[in-house]
């Protein structure tokens, strides 16, 4: 177990001790704390964020501009506690304090409301293969703390609600173009119209690259996506969005055992439907009915070879669909009072017949009911309480409620405490999973390395927190902190079983196992915060630094949280139409996901790795222009996200699936007068 700080034994303390000394006597009278923007997604209610009952980043358009990234899991990087990784260079994974799979499923992720976790295989998000453009993409707002009380299980350990543009905005064509290192080749194209009362946005995107430097990863993805809006009156409005993926990857290690991870190219193809109605009575008066269709198909298929058994075909083709209702109810019947309830009902089924060979699971069935109220019950003090009832298939109805409490000691300074409790949605491959490699010659079964477990129990969290967050004129400051502690029960973990009756021919070699539930609590408590400030016009400088103890009598438990990470960040606006932003990412040791081989344990290094963008804008011919370079992972190779499997394999401590450096050139123009990229 790694070594805590002391101080942060007394978390009262701390953060009344920082609270004495940030809060200026003269923050009353500066009008630089009037305004707090809003966000929605830490109880589905618009709050500022002094007022929200947890620690929320936002980071907005502009930002993810600046990074100059092609991936939407890359921006993620730069929020505070999150622990992201490449296995290869199209594989992202993406966690908030570490611990998970190695298909994620501990953050609830949102476009628009509408969930993308894959529930129904494996699990967690496909990154590379969602159906949404980094163009599209207004702001993203990430809940850092349990959040199950709005938006359910999948919120075991917060949520990241991606909020695309309104098709209103910025009308006309604009043309994205990216060439660079590893046949970099990207294009993106945006056209956004209409007349009230119907505007419209279709985008069309294309990523091309070559992966990382001796991996087998090589990436083709196409994408498109068309939003309408309608404002059917003064009160009414409909959005509907249609979206699509379809992409060709590079898998596999060409020396994995018994080439039970051959190299090989897989296909997928996702699409996605939104409808949704709103209706405002009032701005505090707010209806709104959802339904979406999330619909995912992969083939990704091999031979496995052995000795006496040349040819053994193994597959992790599956296909599942996910249809969801839901309504959502705001009102706010006092000035002092404001609340939400909501219903939802999901339908989820998959198709993955090697995944599961006894017969694909029962198709799934979810029911959640949720509520927040906010109560001001002084002009300083904020009460929120919340809870959400779910019913999932094979599960008991369970109850994951939250209270908050914040108190705004002085204008623009807050400090907030609060309990909430979740649980993690059942994974059904790790429920049900039962995978037999087969010798088409004899019917003979060689091995079973996955069991299923129908009895696994469901990970509970409950999290208490201390917070603060402050705005401070000089060089308009802002420092949100979060000292937190997570105690989680019945964690889930991958583990050895005795060869089943019969035993597999290869069991000596490669032997079963399933996931069943840890036996004692895992204990993550630490302390983070982000702090952006702009000491100088055009200047602006971005912290993000998250510091954890973990605790668990479970071997190799501890290796799967990294004890620290920080992100630095140095924006510039030159002037004369040159910007450019700078991050240095720190990441401590690391050994993500659930690999599992006998008897071996495997940690990532920690690593420093550094980004870089510069762009110049420009005026050509009445249409904004700009060109940037971008530069990535800039300093020597490093690896963040270890195939266990493989490197037990190679024999060596060496990494076998280093990240590289790598830079392209890109080309934005805005084809409509005074637009700009």
């Amino acid at each position: 177990m790694a070594a805590f700080p002391s101080h942060l034994l007394s978390p009262h303390l701390t953060i009344a001790l920082l609270a004495s000394v940030v809060i200026p006597a003269s923050a009353a009278e500066s009008p630089y704390f009037e305004e707090l923007p809003l966000v929605l997604s830490a109880t589905r209610l618009p709050q500022p964020r002094h007022e929200v009952p947890g620690a929320v980043t936002v980071i907005d358009r502009e930002l993810i501009a600046a990074t100059g990234y092609r991936d939407l899991a890359r921006v993620l990087r730069l929020v505070a506690g999150m622990q992201v990784g490449q296995e290869r260079g199209h594989a992202q994974w993406v966690t908030y304090h570490g611990l998970s799979s190695d298909y994620p499923t501990e953050m609830q992720v949102l476009v628009d409301g509408r969930s993308v976790i894959n529930g129904s295989a494996f699990g967690g998000v496909d990154w590379t293969g969602l159906p949404l453009a980094l163009d599209e993409v207004d702001r993203i707002e990430v809940v850092r703390g349990t959040n199950a009380s709005s938006f359910g299980a999948n919120a075991f350990l917060g949520v990241i609600n991606i909020i695309t543009r309104h098709s209103v905005e910025d009308p006309g064509l604009r043309v994205n173009l990216r060439a660079g290192d590893d046949r970099i080749r990207d294009a993106t194209f945006t056209w956004s119209g209409g007349d009230s009362p119907l505007t419209l946005r279709a985008t069309a995107a294309t990523q091309r690259d070559d992966g990382f430097d001796g991996l087998h990863d090589t990436r083709r993805t196409d994408t498109f996506s068309l939003r309408g809006d309608l404002q059917i009156d003064a009160a009414d409005a409909l959005l509907v969005r249609l979206a699509g993926n379809t992409g060709e990857r590079g898998n596999g290690y060409p020396n994995s055992v018994f080439d039970n991870n051959g190299t090989r190219q897989s296909w997928n193809r996702s699409h996605d439907f939104h409808l949704q109605w709103q209706h405002n009575e009032s701005a505090d008066d707010e209806w709104l009915v959802n339904y979406y269709r999330n619909h995912e198909r992969v083939r990704d298929e091999w031979f496995a070879s052995a000795p006496m058994f040349p040819a053994v075909p193994l597959d992790r083709n599956r296909e599942n669909v996910r249809d969801s209702v839901g309504i959502q109810r705001r009102s706010t019947p006092t000035p002092d009072l404001q609340h939400v309830w909501g219903l939802e009902a999901q339908r989820e089924d998959v198709d993955a017949p090697f995944l599961y060979f006894g017969g694909n699971p029962d198709v799934q069935y979810l029911y959640r009911g949720s509520g927040n109220v906010e109560w001001r019950a002084r002009d300083d003090v904020t009460l929120n309480l919340g809870g959400a009832v779910e019913k999932y298939s094979g599960a008991k109805t369970h109850l994951s409620p939250r209270a908050f409490a914040n108190w705004q000691v002085a204008p623009g300074h807050t400090l907030r405490a609060g309990y909430s409790r979740g649980l993690r949605q059942h994974n059904v491959f790790a429920r049900y999973s039962d995978i037999r490699a087969i010798d088409p010659a004899s019917d003979a079964v060689l091995v079973r390395p996955y069991l299923p477990n129908p009895d696994l129990k469901q990970t509970r969290v409950g999290a208490s927190e201390i917070g603060y967050f402050g705005r401070f004129e000089t060089w308009s400051t802002t420092l949100d902190v979060r000292v937190f502690e997570e105690n989680i029960r019945n964690f889930v973990v991958r583990v050895p079983q005795p060869d089943p009756v019969p035993a597999p021919l290869l069991s000596p070699f490669l032997g079963s196992t399933r996931y069943e539930n840890l036996d004692s609590a895992v204990r993550l408590r630490g302390i983070e915060y982000e702090l952006s400030t702009r000491p100088r016009p055009g200047t602006e400088l971005r912290v993000a630094h998250a510091i954890i103890d973990r605790d668990s009598s479970h071997p190799g438990i501890e290796d799967r949280s990294a004890p620290y990470s920080a992100v630095v960040s140095w924006i510039q606006d030159w002037g004369g139409g040159w910007k450019s932003m700078f991050s240095v990412l720190r990441m401590g040791p690391l050994a993500g996901g659930d690999g599992y081989v006998p008897r071996y344990r495997f940690v990532a290094r920690p690593y420093t790795t550094s980004d870089a963008n510069i762009t110049y804008t420009t005026n050509i011919a009445g249409h904004t222009v700009q060109l940037g370079l971008t530069a990535q992972n800039i300093g020597p190779r490093h690896q963040e996200f270890a195939d266990r499997s493989q490197q037990a394999a190679s024999g060596s401590n060496d990494p076998v699936n280093e990240v590289c450096p790598t830079a392209y050139l890109s080309l934005s123009v805005a084809l409509e007068r005074g637009k700009r990229p």
